[in-house]
């Protein structure tokens, strides 16, 4: 497994890890930026995601296994421990490592006095400039992408290594390892051939923190405990500026040119290229990746300065904690083997050409030098890297912000342009829903449109199905000040009560079966503007309840929610039902109808609008003529007059469907008599100024006329017998309540007038 993994949901495409990888060893593909292991140095810059899209594998189970396996496991601290656990002795932590269940505790600062002689021998028969290689990173640097100084290389392992070999030369091979330190390039170091098995794990001091913490050691109350191994002495002060030098025995004098001495991954970045150009030529380059040296490696203490840091180690080498050197360590007299050596992992990628970069430059609108921003959005320095890096396969285009944001204002305004246009096509289509007639009623009810509309008053609309109700809405949201923001309309018969709550106040993702996500309702999407609730007399009450603290507070909740929401949403509620005999019998909130009967509008049936027929038959032919594609010159007046005396039970919705038919059947583009529906020509014999002509009224008009007559006299009688409660008159009829009312409504049979009648 890789040390530094990626989580691909994280990742935002905020590019981070890319501007701040010295090595550009990210590649992004579709926007999903993925660590390029054969280009990495572990230097552990792209660890800084915001989005924590990448972190360090967590190695903390393993460590556990060895720890439980019954094999000797040896804890081995880096230099700069004390920078890290300030907080308690060292002593302590060694106590704290030991009930963990690690064997011996080693300060890792011993391994820099281990290569010490080898690097000065080495220095000392050189004959070109050799550079240090106890940094992992500056190791990586080297091998995978300036191979040509891999000769300038120490051929020595790094303290880390020499550490693992030395205490498995003593304590024998099946002996574990544990390397402790800041260093995110040691994990990769681990899993190189050159570790040759000298460290079986390496973990971060965040690591060790944690296992403390997972298995309840709090080290602070521990009692201090001795350190093992070999004292290391000044080793302690490998860590800190200019500490290498002073563990090799290297003392360079101020004018010295032939030392150098470097931490930082700009400073060591400039030196390794001066010197694969051959700029310098010194005769020691002593480098370290990390600004500050390892005590401000990677993982380190972010909390401290690193002068105080500094003075933390200072201050453990001067106060030289204890030691219990055991037997096997004082006679051991031999070193472990220190040689290694170095290939090229370097990764060949291809060069594009002046025409390639000049291609990519120009699918970003870059055609000239002064487009080229260099603005380092995308990560790279110079928009010219860029190219040469999607040339390469490791960039996307759309990396470009500028690209991006140009791109989206191109969008935007063709996005504007398509909404104006469709605003415009709405308009239209709306002008042609415009509420038509020339009878008193509907002109009384413009009126009240016009004065109800520009107020944010709660409308409730009244009328038969197929009257108008929505149209009356649109009407009125249209001349709202709300009309640039959206109208939601909700037909409540249509949608389940389970579902209506849902649909309307929203849920909360577990609220019930099938909420796998967290969904906004109706009313929080119409925020800012006007929501229609049709058929409002068929909601539950529990549904009245939260309706009602709507309608008081503002306020919705999510169903299966804590948390409230303020919506700003004009209501506009429509229904058939008397809504007073719900009130009286118990199925509609009272307190509700109160709240929706601010302002009532009623609209009349087309029954009582006989003189606006001829004016509606015209409209809904206009529009019929324009969805079938269709030249109808007009309707004859037979078909208008039996349409006037036509009793209308669907109303608007009713004659615009018939009227659309009889434009599918009209054969010499007029709509004849005999295009409409046969009830429409009994009702024309039925009719001779108005009244029924009973010598050429036909059989079946004449039985419906009497039918309707019965069924109305009946509907009467059983009112009358149960002193007009309408439910325990539909159970004496054997119908359904629905049923009962639908037939109140069809014969214009008005309850409270019955009752007073019947009493």
């Amino acid at each position: 497994m890789e040390p530094i993994i990626t989580y691909k949901e994280r990742c935002r495409r905020c590019y981070s890890c890319v501007r701040t990888c010295p090595v550009k060893a990210i590649k992004v593909d579709q926007g999903f930026a993925q660590i390029m292991y054969d280009r990495c140095i572990g230097c552990g810059n792209c660890l800084s995601c915001p989005q924590n899209a990448k972190v360090v594998v967590d190695r903390m189970v393993r460590t556990q296994e060895l720890l439980t396996s019954g094999a000797p496991v040896v804890a081995v601290l880096g230099c700069s421990f004390p920078a890290f656990f300030h907080t308690i002795t060292p002593g302590q932590l060694v106590a704290g490592l030991k009930s963990l269940g690690f064997l011996e505790v080693h300060e890792g600062a011993y391994g820099a006095r281990i290569i010490a002689d080898s690097y000065r021998e080495t220095l000392k028969e050189a004959r070109q400039p050799m550079i240090s290689s106890h940094c992992p990173a500056v190791v990586d640097l080297v091998e995978r992408h300036y191979p040509r100084l891999l000769p300038n290389l120490m051929g020595i392992v790094s303290p880390m290594i020499a550490m693992g070999r030395f205490i498995k030369g003593v304590l024998g091979e099946d002996t574990k390892v544990v390397h402790i330190s800041t260093c995110i390039a040691a994990k990769f170091e681990k899993q190189s051939e050159e570790s040759d098995n000298a460290i079986d794990v390496v973990l971060t001091y965040q690591e060790i923190d944690k296992l403390f913490k997972s298995r309840g050691i709090t080290p602070a109350t521990l009692g201090e405990v001795p350190f093992d191994g070999i004292d290391p002495g000044q080793g302690r002060l490998f860590t800190l500026t200019g500490g290498p030098l002073k563990v090799f025995g290297i003392e360079p004098d101020f004018l010295d040119t032939e030392t150098i001495s470097s931490e930082g991954e700009s400073h060591t970045l400039d030196i390794i290229r001066d010197l694969s150009a051959g700029r310098i030529a010194p005769a020691f380059v002593d480098l370290r990746f990390c600004d500050g040296g390892c005590v401000d490696g990677p993982a380190r203490d972010r909390e401290l300065n690193h002068f105080y840091k500094r003075k933390l180690i200072v201050s453990h080498n001067n106060n030289q904690p204890a030691y219990r050197t055991a037997q096997h360590y004082r006679s051991t007299s031999s070193l472990p083997d220190l040689h290694r050596s170095f290939t090229d992992k370097s990764r060949k990628l291809p060069g594009p050409g002046r025409d390639d970069i000049k291609r990519i430059l120009h699918s970003t609108n870059k055609f000239s030098q002064g487009d080229e921003l260099n603005c380092r959005a995308c990560g790279y320095n110079t928009c010219r890297e860029h190219a040469v890096a999607v040339y390469q396969g490791l960039a996307d285009i759309e990396m470009c912000l500028p690209h991006n944001m140009q791109q989206i204002e191109e969008d935007r305004g063709r996005l504007m342009q398509k909404f104006e246009l469709m605003r415009r096509e709405l308009d239209r289509q709306a002008g042609d829903d415009l509420i038509v007639g020339e009878d008193s009623g509907i002109q009384e009810v413009l009126k009240l449109i016009s004065q109800v509309g520009p107020t944010p008053t709660t409308v409730l609309i009244r009328g038969e199905t197929g009257t108008g109700k929505e149209l009356t809405a649109r009407a009125i949201h249209r001349l709202s000040q709300r009309n640039d923001k959206p109208l939601v309309t909700v037909n409540c018969t249509t949608i389940t009560d389970s579902l209506l709550e849902s649909e309307l106040f929203g849920h909360k993702k577990g609220s019930f079966t099938g909420a796998v996500a967290d969904k906004k309702g109706l009313f929080e999407a119409a925020n800012g503007g006007t929501i229609f609730l049709d058929e409002i007399g068929d909601i539950t009450p529990k549904l009245q309840a939260e309706l009602l603290r709507l309608l008081d507070l503002g306020e919705v909740r999510p169903v299966g929610g804590t948390s409230i929401q303020k919506v700003d949403v004009r209501l506009i509620a429509a229904t058939n039902k008397n809504l007073e005999q719900g009130v009286r019998e118990g199925w509609f909130r009272e307190d509700l109808y109160y709240r929706l009967n601010v302002f009532t509008i009623l609209l009349p049936p087309l029954r009582d609008r006989t003189d606006s027929i001829p004016a509606l038959a015209q409209h809904f032919l206009e529009k019929a003529r324009k969805k079938l594609n269709k030249n109808i010159a007009g309707i004859e007046e037979r078909a208008v007059k039996a349409m006037q005396h036509y009793p209308w039970p669907g109303n608007i919705r009713e004659m615009q469907n018939i009227i659309e038919r009889s434009s599918v059947l009209a054969q010499d583009n007029v709509i004849r008599l005999e295009n409409l529906p046969t009830v429409f020509t009994d009702t024309y014999e039925c009719c001779a100024d108005g009244e029924v002509n009973r010598r050429r009224a036909s059989y079946k008009a004449e039985r419906e006329l009497h039918v309707s007559r019965t069924e109305k006299n009946l509907i009467r009688r059983y009112l009358e017998e149960t002193g007009g409660n309408v439910a325990k008159a539909a159970r004496q009829a054997n119908i359904p309540r629905r049923t009962f009312y639908r037939l109140l409504e069809k014969h214009g049979i008005e309850i409270r007038r019955d009752i007073q009648q019947v009493l």
